[in-house]
């Protein structure tokens, strides 16, 4: 199992890497480079985000049935052909169709990758599998970033279209990659069985089931009030409200970036044995005081030093929260599901994420542009909210679930929080 997960890690962390190559630089792509315009960029950008919306509700029961690998595949080739048709468009419509091919396959990847590494761990290792894959995708996304920004010239059509030609070839070692990996065999829906009835619930089943459900709202919240913040509300805030330059909010993703990278695995050692419940709480608390600082940079009158490293903390404290997060929330989706539902419990929850990622913004952005001090109000209570909401989930998990370290050996044992109505030889045959 061991190379089985490297692989899969170091192909994780290369599509990232290659993300990082353009996505920090589509925008100004789109509506200088090529000279389509703000209307058209914003569009790109909102098919890009939409087309996840599309997908993902189809996704989990292809990945249940088909197995994670072959739909990653797919997705990494599907992903390469959008980025290189994005990289030599130069209209409207085939930019826009583009961006809907890429944002589909990316979409697609994330909930491929993440039952890929559920099927190779267990509930012993899933807290250290899912945190070290966070801190690579998070190292490649900042590596491609600083990369790209050194190849770029908006004077150069053809410089950006480079880009896009790395990161299709990111993805096709994805692909390469992960063909390479021998997956253990488990119960799908298409191998028949208790387990495959199970399955073939789909939406039913999973919205029976309390405690995901209440997952899945606590991801909503989560993801709206922090990663659907970065580049819309919270950066309007900055500029409008405290005043500092926009390079500056490039210092402050940087540090964001940098704090989980320093301190992901000395977090993970923190919590890797305390109660997920608690854990998450704690994050939001934290990002509340976040929101605090933003607020002194933005409302305090404060010199404009103070102002610029404030909003820079901000986005720490954010990063800090992000790593107690990656140990925490995606196991637990996983050590939730049925073993014939994972990736339709992964699928469901990336799409309330992304879900979350188009509603902050919408939201976000009018409010942190305008209403400065409604805006650090709401999304104080929003960060709070976090904490009340764990600590509801924690009371409808197992000790296990809640805590996976205590599992006196390395197996999934969390079928007594199965959908509720399911028989309980379910729990055999799905654990």
């Amino acid at each position: 199992m061991g190379a089985a997960l490297r692989r899969i890690q170091v192909g994780s962390a290369l599509s990232a890497f290659g993300l990082g190559f353009t996505v920090p630089y589509l925008y100004v792509y789109v509506a200088q480079v090529r000279g389509l315009g703000a209307g058209t960029a914003g569009v790109v950008l909102a098919v890009f985000a939409m087309a996840a919306l599309a997908v993902l509700p189809f996704t989990g029961r292809i990945i249940d049935r088909r197995g994670p690998l072959s739909v990653l595949m797919v997705a990494s080739g599907v992903a390469a052909a959008g980025a290189v048709a994005l990289g030599v468009s130069s209209g409207v419509t085939s930019s826009v169709l583009s961006a809907a091919v890429l944002g589909a396959g990316t979409a697609v990847m994330q909930p491929a990758l993440a039952t890929m590494l559920v099927r190779c761990s267990d509930a012993s290792s899933r807290t250290r599998v899912f945190a070290t894959q966070f801190f690579l995708q998070n190292l490649g996304l900042g590596i491609g970033g600083l990369a790209g920004g050194q190849l770029v010239d908006v004077g150069r059509p053809s410089s950006f279209t480079v880009l896009f030609l790395i990161e299709a070839a990111m993805f096709v070692v994805l692909g390469v990659v992960a063909a390479t990996v021998r997956m253990p065999h488990t119960a799908s829906a298409s191998t028949g069985g208790v387990g495959a009835a199970t399955a073939k619930g789909g939406l039913r089943v999973l919205l029976s089931h309390r405690a995901m459900v209440q997952l899945c709202v606590l991801g909503f919240v989560i993801f709206f009030a922090c990663y659907g913040q970065f580049e819309s509300g919270l950066a309007a805030y900055g500029t409008e409200a405290a005043g500092i330059a926009p390079s500056t909010l490039g210092v402050a993703l940087a540090a964001n970036t940098a704090v989980i990278v320093l301190a992901q695995f000395v977090v993970l050692r923190l919590v890797e044995r305390r109660r997920r419940s608690r854990v998450i709480a704690w994050v939001g608390l934290i990002w509340a005081f976040a929101w605090v600082v933003a607020g002194y940079a933005g409302l305090g009158h404060g010199s404009q030093t103070m102002a610029t490293a404030a909003m820079i903390s901000t986005y720490a404290l954010f990063g800090l929260g992000e790593s107690m997060l990656s140990p925490t929330v995606a196991p637990l989706v996983a050590d939730l599901a049925p073993d014939a539902m994972v990736g339709q419990y992964n699928s469901a929850f990336a799409l309330v994420k992304q879900l979350a990622l188009a509603v902050g913004p919408a939201v976000g952005g009018p409010m942190g542009a305008s209403l400065h001090g409604p805006y650090i109000v709401t999304f104080v209570l929003f960060s709070l909210g976090i904490t009340v909401i764990a600590l509801k989930l924690g009371r409808r998990l197992t000790a296990v679930q809640d805590n996976p370290s205590l599992a006196s050996a390395p197996s999934r044992v969390v079928a007594v929080s199965l959908p509720e109505g399911e028989p309980a030889t379910v729990a055999a045959t799905a654990h």
